[in-house]
């Protein structure tokens, strides 16, 4: 097997095991899926070194062990609770809710055949500080504003100095709030809106 056909084997592995940790929680199985992530962390530990990829691999490879921490992160908040018990209304609902509704459904139409989902055509990015990572506010910026003026939205001149002020202050923000070492930002589409969308990277 070659480099990127392990790499797209783990990017699967690590699908499939978001969907069947959904199920875990959901009620739907018993067991954790001890399995599959055995296969995950073996794969992602076999490339850690980066010695045996390109750089268009190494990105890749990168891209998915983000991904999966920021799971695996969820994943063992939501076993703790588990195990320990719902205290709170709100961490039962953490317990057997899935991570993410429009994530959920990306998989599911996946899972169908159904192609690439909206979320995966949205342009993303990742930023820990704007100063450090000024080219991809940069890009986020052009992103926006592009899909502003394909949407025919007021705002598509807007200034890139108070969006930049703007990007640092909800960076530092939710990582203060989830302790995350960066803030991945996307420009999607929802209802013929555009709209600026950050989550937790860990």
């Amino acid at each position: 097997m070659t480099v990127d056909e392990e790499l797209s084997l783990l990017e699967e592995s690590v699908r499939r095991l978001k969907i069947e940790y959904d199920v875990y929680f959901g009620g739907g199985a018993k067991k954790p899926p001890a399995d599959t992530e055995w296969r995950v962390q073996s794969l992602v530990k076999k490339f850690s070194d980066g010695h045996r990829l390109s750089f268009a691999q190494r990105f890749k490879y990168n891209s998915i062990v983000q991904k999966y921490s920021l799971y695996n992160g969820l994943w063992q908040q939501k076993l703790k609770i588990k195990e320990e018990g719902y205290r709170r209304p709100q961490d039962a609902r953490l317990g057997i809710a899935g991570l993410r509704i429009d994530e959920e459904q990306a998989a599911a139409a996946a899972l169908a055949g159904k192609g690439e989902s909206t979320e995966e055509k949205a342009f993303r990015t990742s930023c820990s500080d704007v100063n450090a990572d000024h080219e991809n506010v940069q890009r986020l910026f052009n992103a926006m504003m592009a899909a502003k003026t394909k949407a025919g939205e007021p705002g598509a001149n807007a200034s890139f100095d108070s969006f930049k002020a703007f990007v640092q202050k909800k960076t530092d923000q939710i990582r203060k709030d989830y302790g995350c070492h960066a803030v991945e930002y996307s420009v999607e589409m929802e209802n013929g809106q555009v709209r600026l969308k950050a989550k937790a990277k860990i």
